[in-house]
């Protein structure tokens, strides 16, 4: 069995650059957005998804408020609701996934 030689590629790799690959595009979309723009995009796409990050950072507000007067009680209610309202977050964020999987390419 003869072993193969070393493999040397034909041009050298430009670090610079992203490599490219025939039949692949890195960019779905044809002009590049802004963060404003994605993010706007993102949230018509799955609304329920910033819905449940902002429940889950009013709820630990809530609660570190809670603890730091001293309210026990509450802030561990407070600490529950952070984790329902972060399974919802997962939640959405996978139902989300799951319905953009589903959905014909165009």
């Amino acid at each position: 069995m003869a072993t193969p030689g070393p493999v040397t590629p034909k041009e050298p790799f430009d670090l610079s650059q992203p490599p490219v690959i025939e039949g692949f595009s890195a960019n779905v979309y044809s002009n590049s957005e802004s963060f404003k723009e994605k993010f706007l995009r993102k949230t018509r796409e799955n609304p329920m998804v910033p819905i449940g990050c902002l429940g889950t950072a009013a709820a630990l507000g809530y609660g570190l408020y809670c603890f730091h007067r001293g309210q026990s009680r509450r802030s561990q209610l407070m600490m529950r609701t952070r984790i329902a309202a972060q399974g919802f977050t997962v939640a959405a964020i996978l139902v989300g996934l799951a319905v953009s999987a589903m959905k014909p390419r165009h």
